[in-house]
């Protein structure tokens, strides 16, 4: 890929548009949000350099070839449905054929890039099924297979991740005690894929390879509130997403 270890996250980003009702008056607000800080800190920690595109960036300015995808030795989508790299503006508003942002992915990776997909409401299939990667390029690249339907298991209780194989690059070092999580997507691992830790029956991490490239499934969260914050405070998080970002690229 390149000399430097740059890495894009797109996605992790969302507006919320309230209506206040106060009687017989209304008015409404708009506030803007971001969840990529506690992912994007232990990457710059780790010495990765990151590109972030928010959702409504990554719409427009996510790349539309293999060239421009390369300059990355490693690419994540978190919480962003399939919809926003499929239909750019032009595309929607105007009619403009564009290339399948996908389909540039999966060539991507198969000439040796790296792919990392982290689940959120709007990652494998989501919620209501809306985030629609099942049967798309990414799917074919992960080594997991997704289900059709909502996807989304929530555990407000709490449920504790485990460690399947220790002897795995992407956990190495780390403590087999993990802090709990709140939720995640379900998806089957494929027989080709390694399970690299659960939470309960499900998998949490399978890492696999597709072409010359490296993909992981993480079925969590990177931050709140799937991942709450006795887990992005957890000294091992850090680690984790540096050396999962790391052999995803090939190191």
């Amino acid at each position: 890929m390149t000399t430097k270890r740059r890495v894009l996250i797109a996605g992790e980003s969302w507006s919320v548009h309230s209506i206040h009702q106060k009687g017989f008056d209304s008015f409404t607000t708009t506030e803007y949000n971001e969840g990529v800080r506690w992912l994007r800190d232990a990457l710059v920690a780790g010495g990765w350099e990151v590109d972030f595109q928010p959702s409504h960036v990554a719409a427009r300015e996510f790349p539309f070839d293999v060239e421009s995808l390369s300059q990355y030795d490693s690419v994540i989508l978190s919480d962003i449905g399939a919809n926003t790299l499929l239909l750019h503006p032009d595309t929607f508003t105007k009619g403009k054929a564009l290339p399948n942002r996908l389909d540039v992915i999966r060539d991507y990776v198969e000439q040796g890039g790296g792919f990392i997909m982290v689940g959120g409401y709007l990652t494998f299939q989501g919620i209501d099924a809306k985030a629609r990667y099942k049967d798309t390029a990414i799917e074919q690249i992960l080594p997991i297979t997704m289900q059709a339907v909502d996807d989304r298991a929530e555990y407000p209780q709490g449920i504790t991740p485990t460690v399947d194989d220790a002897s795995h690059p992407i956990v190495a070092g780390l403590e087999t005690s993990w802090p709990d999580l709140l939720g995640y997507n379900r998806f089957a691992a494929r027989a080709e894929g390694q399970l690299v830790a659960s939470v309960g029956n499900d998998p949490l991490i399978v890492a696999g390879t597709f072409g010359k490239g490296r993909t992981v499934a993480f079925a969590s969260d990177c931050g709140p509130h799937w991942a709450p914050p006795p887990f992005v405070d957890w000294a091992g998080y850090a680690p984790l997403w540096q050396q999962m970002v790391s052999w995803s690229a090939g190191e």
